[in-house]
């Protein structure tokens, strides 16, 4: 890594217009919408399973944009059906305005907006679990579904105003997004919030994840959180996998026992599904092979493979707690957004994406747990196209200085020109590996074994 101008600035030898762009933002964005990677990526165009930089260089993506493209980025097929939602076909041969759908709906409806919320009712009623599915709340971001979800929870039943969430779990930033998120040592915390444990050390590696489950210790917090707070506990949230917290995926059976204890005492069971829906678990819907049946679901991410659009979907009495206009907002449901989910449908009913996804999960799981032979792996863990590989401590050197190495020299790449697109990394030292679900095998595989030789370096290096 070469020298930086200043202490937040990123810069890497021979790539002039991506200083250039990193320096301007450093000047004039805030620090605070920033977030951590030791390579700060500069991204010019992007297709398929790949990014581009301005100097042309190739990186192979290994995160999907945060789980955002599922099914590649911009694809030719799905662009083509977002602008025909839109009737933006005629675009080329249009005067100065082009008669289409508009761009803003607020205070109306679309109709691409009634067809986009009844497919998506109906591809999740299909699904084992989806039984509960029975009206859509739209949102923008994947924190504001969470918000809503938890508004119309919270209301529904007059006196009962806590929550119970997954302790190191991640839902959002903002609101009550942010207070069910992390644990009771995180700063502002709300009093209406209760944390529970996760069975993170019976799933930390992928192995463990296959073992029987012993629930009794979950099972005596859930009771003690009930003995304690009674009828005030009016719904839980959690992931079905940790995500931000380390990627940490568990036995079907610890989902199952919250999702009872929320029977038990007539409280919500919402799922927040932002990362894991449309098929980045296998499936198409994560609750459908953990065979847990939610009162809501939170989908985004993936939901528009790259347009912002959010959704809390689930029972009818339970948003109807929430008055006329109380879950509304400029950017919910607009026009564009409708499409994008309507084109993203489209692609996985019509399309075998599942079923390349299972196929490409398969050897990602092979190559991954091959990385522990390099020393600078430890741990593996994951399903579906979403892996989390956990860096050991070489040395004097520390698992998060070991990640960040793995990072930054993947973004440079090898010799021969072969680099890959990586995030910051997770828990401080957890590396997420989530292609898009259509990387060809061929292709992921080349990948995986660039990703091996840049382990062994780093290691090396390390020790």
């Amino acid at each position: 890594m070469s020298k930086s101008p200043s202490p937040d600035v990123i810069c890497h030898d021979g790539e002039d217009q991506s200083n250039d762009v990193r320096a301007k933002v450093q000047r004039e964005e805030p620090f605070a919408i920033r977030t951590f990677t030791p390579s700060l990526a500069v991204l010019s165009h992007s297709a398929g399973s790949y990014h581009w930089t301005p100097e042309g260089r190739k990186l192979a993506d290994f995160s999907s944009g945060v789980l955002v493209a599922n099914l590649g980025h911009n694809p030719t097929d799905w662009w083509r059906r977002v602008l025909g939602y839109l009737q933006l076909e005629k675009l080329e041969t249009a005067g100065d305005f082009v008669e289409a759908a508009p761009l803003t709906a607020y205070n109306a409806i679309t109709q691409v907006e009634a067809e986009a919320t009844s497919r998506l009712l109906a591809n999740l009623r299909s699904q084992p679990g989806g039984d509960r599915m029975q009206q859509v709340m739209w949102a923008a971001s994947g924190s504001e579904a969470i918000q809503k979800a938890l508004w119309a929870a919270m209301r529904r039943t007059p006196g009962r105003d806590m929550v119970l969430a997954t302790r190191h779990g991640f839902h959002g930033k903002k609101g009550l997004a942010g207070a069910v998120t992390g644990s009771e040592t995180d700063k502002e915390r709300d009093d209406r919030v209760r944390f529970i444990s996760f069975p993170m050390q019976e799933c930390m590696d992928v192995t463990l994840r296959r073992q029987p489950l012993d629930l009794a210790l979950y099972q005596d917090e859930l009771q003690q959180l009930k003995d304690e707070h009674g009828e005030r506990l009016c719904a839980l949230v959690t992931e079905p996998y940790l995500g931000g917290g380390g990627s940490y995926h568990p036995q079907p059976e610890y989902l199952q026992l919250l999702e009872q204890f929320c029977r038990d005492n007539e409280m919500v069971f919402i799922l927040d599904e932002i990362q894991s829906n449309f098929g980045r678990t296998g499936p198409m819907y994560a609750f459908t092979h953990y065979g847990v049946e939610p009162d809501i679901v939170c989908l985004g991410k993936g939901l528009g493979n790259g347009i912002p659009v959010s959704a809390a979907v689930g029972r009818e009495d339970i948003f109807n707690s929430l008055g006329f206009g109380e879950g509304s907002d400029t950017w919910s449901a607009n026009p564009v957004s409708s499409a994008a989910v309507l084109a993203t449908l489209d692609m996985f009913e019509q399309q075998p994406v599942l079923e390349q996804g299972q196929q490409l999960s398969q050897l990602i799981e092979s190559r991954l747990v091959g990385l522990k032979s390099t020393g600078a792996i430890t741990r593996v863990r994951g399903e579906g196209c979403v892996w989390g590989i956990e860096c050991a401590d070489i040395g004097s050197t520390p698992a998060a200085d070991v990640a960040n190495q793995i990072v930054h020299d993947c973004y440079l790449g090898t010799d021969d020109g072969e680099a890959i697109h990586l995030l910051g990394a997770l828990a401080e030292k957890v590396i997420r590996i989530s292609p898009p679900l259509v990387m060809p095998l061929e292709e992921a595989g080349h990948y995986l074994d660039v990703l091996h030789g840049i382990c062994e370096q780093v290691a090396s290096r390390s020790a």
